[in-house]
């Protein structure tokens, strides 16, 4: 196993939601860190935890990004992380697998299942380091995590309950794991 790291630059935590039932807003979180525990050959194994920023919430939109940062929603001041944490990995196929774990948001834990994708490994040991690339999806109810604003416009819920999240990263492997691994070998 080995200790790797979320890569910043080359990661994407998305979420998308409908507005009135019929155009997709978009939104990202800026702010985010990971820890992973992971033997490439035996990814089945592998453990990872997520810590989010809520304050980073962003839509493109500073009007919408506020109100989703106030007690509408993430109540960024009260609850200023969102966490995930693994408890499990499942082989489906290839480079597939389920992840499944417990999400934390606004102290609300339920477990999640993600469907993740291998998408690649890469290995510079001068510039680059090792690295792994995956991409996982899953939805969730927001009102499931005490995101439960509700307004209705002519029959049509505003925001959807609905919530479907994509992310997209990379982790490195950190090089004191890595050396320790040479170094025993």
């Amino acid at each position: 196993m080995g200790n790797w790291q979320l890569d910043p630059y080359h990661t994407q935590v998305e979420f998308s939601a409908k507005h009135l039932g019929m155009m997709t807003v978009r939104g990202y979180f800026d702010e985010l860190s990971a820890i992973a525990d992971i033997d490439p050959d035996h990814p089945e194994a592998a453990s990872v935890e997520v810590t989010i920023s809520t304050a980073s919430v962003r839509t493109n939109n500073g009007v919408r990004d506020n109100d989703l940062r106030s007690s509408n929603f993430l109540e960024v001041e009260k609850y200023p992380e969102i966490k995930f944490k693994s408890t499990s990995v499942e082989p489906s196929g290839g480079d597939h697998f389920k992840l499944t774990g417990d999400l934390t948001i606004k102290e609300t834990t339920r477990p999640v299942v993600l469907d993740v994708t291998r998408y690649g490994e890469f290995n510079d040991p001068g510039m680059m380091g090792h690295r792994i690339a995956y991409g996982a999806t899953t939805k969730i109810n927001r009102k499931n995590f005490g995101l439960s604003f509700n307004a209705v416009l002519d029959g049509r819920l505003v925001v959807s309950e609905d919530i479907q999240i994509t992310i997209e990263g990379e982790l490195v492997e950190q090089k004191e794991t890595a050396d320790a691994a040479t170094a025993s070998s």
